[in-house]
């Protein structure tokens, strides 16, 4: 795995309402802070972008395509509403340091992406890929239909990418989805089983909203050709994930919630029982909490970011620690998070 580098959610309101400045402003400091680091946004794998609103999608997109002369990078895009005051955008970034292997994957039937973003960046072994949607990839048009038509859609634009790369399902280590209804949950993880394979990547599902009504979910992966193990695999207990999956020096956990009775729905507590079950998995796989550097934190509300966000920066210090206002799918729970460790 290459050496990755993490910038949770970064926001510009000072650049006023308008959400071509504050995308602009917002870039400039991603890149600011990757260049501390060594790196820049020219050197980055993965742009997840947080957008108030879908409308603004076009503007936002027009200002996000100045910030690269070549091969942006990989981009998720979902509709929620960014935790800093009078943010209408909110991006975070993952990278690798200058110089380091940076190459396109691109099926050879696909038109160019209508939109600025590479649908595959592999550095080494590791392909990142961008939040895929139900369109597809030799026309653009989009797929309407049920969830399952679009999960469908979606898993075989994933699988014509990974192809590209020489990789099939059973290299993914890592997934995120997006429903914008959760109701949507059951009859898309069944289809989803249908193509991913035992044991299945680390992965989380949210509800957000998506950049277009016709869409009812977003799929984004990564995958390895590097051998992979699964930790705590249990097809029965867990059909759709796999608690964490290690690939040399990186593991990959999966979206946790807290234990049992959820503590009266208590955030702080969910998060507490959440680190808990995170160092247990981390330890079973060789790595230890300082190993920890990134923290998808998800919340129901306010009140819950600010509690979860506390106590994570308590327990992981100087992690990169990203808090996303979402739909969950568990009844009770205020908190969920997903994580990464790297060691070195």
């Amino acid at each position: 795995m290459p050496h990755l580098i993490f910038i949770p959610a970064t926001a510009a309101p000072e650049a006023g309402p308008d959400v071509a400045a504050q995308t602009s402003l917002t870039l400039a400091r991603l890149d600011e802070r990757l260049r501390v680091e060594r790196s820049s946004l020219a050197d980055a794998l993965v742009i997840t972008v947080y957008l108030r609103r879908a409308a603004d999608f076009p503007a936002m997109n027009g200002a996000y395509k100045q910030a690269w002369k070549a091969t942006p990078p990989t981009r998720t895009t979902v509709v929620v509403d960014p935790q800093a005051p009078g943010a209408q955008v909110e991006m975070s970034a993952v990278a690798v340091p200058a110089g380091t292997e940076r190459r396109v994957v691109h099926p050879s039937s696909w038109m160019a992406s209508p939109n600025p973003y590479s649908y595959g960046l592999r550095s080494g072994d590791t392909l990142f890929l961008s939040g895929l949607i139900p369109r597809n990839g030799t026309d653009n048009v989009v797929v309407s239909g049920d969830v399952a038509t679009q999960t469908r859609t979606v898993l075989e634009n994933a699988k014509q990418l990974l192809e590209a790369a020489g990789l099939s399902f059973a290299h993914l280590v890592s997934a995120r989805l997006f429903l914008p209804d959760l109701k949507d949950f059951a009859e898309m993880n069944r289809v989803y089983r249908e193509y991913v394979p035992y044991e299945r990547p680390a992965r989380a599902t949210v509800g957000a909203g998506l950049t277009s009504g016709a869409y009812r979910v977003e799929m984004t992966f990564v995958a390895s050709a590097a051998p992979r193990t699964a930790i705590d695999a249990d097809a029965e207990k867990r059909p759709n994930l796999s608690p964490a999956i290690r690939v040399d020096d990186t593991l990959f956990v999966s979206g946790m919630l807290a234990d049992g009775e959820p503590s009266s729905g208590d955030p702080a507590a969910q998060t507490r029982d959440i680190v808990r079950k995170i160092d247990a998995v981390v330890a079973k796989a060789g790595f230890t909490r300082g190993d920890v550097r990134d923290l998808l934190v998800y919340v129901t509300d306010d009140e819950a970011a600010k509690a979860a966000a506390m106590e994570c920066r308590a327990a992981f210090g100087s992690a990169a620690i990203t808090t996303v206002k979402v739909g969950l799918a568990d009844a009770g729970a205020r908190v969920e998070i997903m994580s990464l460790a790297q060691r070195g």
